[in-house]
């Protein structure tokens, strides 16, 4: 086992070579591409960017990989020293559509396509392309499923994304337009951002819990925070709460078999990634134009009735 610092070194190092990759894709006459995510610490983009690299290597192309570290300054600088080396292509998820505007319009000037998975840029003019899930309607979907659950009524919790991440604004919104127009029936009693973290989603659960006592239904909007909200709620012996995730991660699949969670939403991460990466290659290749310039696949609930149309069911124990 290596350490965190040591991982974190090797994986700086990797990133040194990877940047360097493109000089050599020019001398074989290959077209190289970035593929950008967020962070390589939560599980969801680690799939992402192994179906972006299985997808760049069976369109046969070069692949510099790039770990945002969850930092904003990072993901532009990765975008900037991409653009330096000449890449062919871009596919990013941008950890904040806002603060990634500047560096993803600066690639468009400079006439690399861009294409965005499962976070949408809306201020930059130019992108190729967008391919994501319709997360409004993922939330519109996590929120029916927790009110088929209680056609009585419920008091619930809602642990919100990280701020200025598309998939969360939009995931909110589908909570709510679902909940709001119910809302004397179905009451949102406990509200907070845990940033889709599942430590931060642990004492967020654990402080909503003091102060509000015990929910029927808690609705997440990621898994990660959804099994951080199973564990506050197995310390004080709630396992009768119904708890919503999303994005059907192995984890939470098996969670959701166990009985540990009610469902999680699955907008399948590997079809958003290979579609963008075909994508950019078709365009950097002979300028062919994207049929769609927004591809947006609709998310559906994994309980334990439908588990098999689970993307990664095949990667659970």
């Amino acid at each position: 086992m290596i350490n965190r610092r040591e991982f974190l070194l090797s994986s700086v190092a990797i990133g040194t070579l990877a940047l360097a990759a493109p000089q050599l894709a020019v001398a074989q006459d290959k077209l190289t591409i970035l593929g950008s995510v967020p962070s390589l610490g939560f599980p969801f983009f680690v799939h992402m960017l192994n179906q972006i690299k299985a997808e760049a290597q069976a369109q046969g192309v070069n692949l510099v990989e790039s770990d945002g570290q969850n930092s904003a300054p990072k993901q532009t600088a990765d975008i900037e020293a991409a653009l330096v080396q000449k890449v062919n292509a871009i596919v990013i998820s941008p950890l904040d559509v806002n603060a990634l505007a500047p560096a993803i319009e600066q690639a468009v000037q400079a006439g690399v396509p861009v294409v965005t998975i499962d976070r949408r840029v809306d201020g930059v003019e130019g992108i190729l392309a967008h391919v994501g899930a319709d997360n409004v309607k993922g939330g519109e979907a996590e929120a029916q499923a927790m009110v088929a659950a209680f056609p009585n009524g419920a008091k619930i919790f809602h642990l919100q994304g990280q701020p200025g991440a598309g998939p969360a604004i939009d995931r909110n919104k589908g909570v709510h337009n679902v909940l709001d127009p119910m809302k004397d029936k179905y009451q949102i009693i406990f509200e907070q951002t845990a940033n889709f973290a599942r430590a931060e989603a642990l004492s967020v659960t654990e402080a909503g819990l003091a102060a509000n006592g015990k929910p029927d239904a808690i609705i997440c909007a990621n898994d990660d925070m959804a099994l951080g909200a199973v564990e506050a709620c197995a310390a004080r012996n709630f396992t009768d709460v119904k708890i919503y995730g999303f994005d059907a991660l192995p984890e939470a699949l098996v969670a959701v078999r166990d009985g540990k969670l009610a469902g999680t939403v699955e907008q399948f991460p590997g079809e958003q990634s290979r579609t963008a990466v075909q994508i950019a290659v078709a365009y950097a290749r002979d300028k062919t134009e994207p049929k769609e310039k927004l591809v947006l696949l609709t998310p559906v609930v994994i309980g334990k009735d439908n588990l098999d149309k689970a993307e990664r069911l095949g990667e659970t124990k």
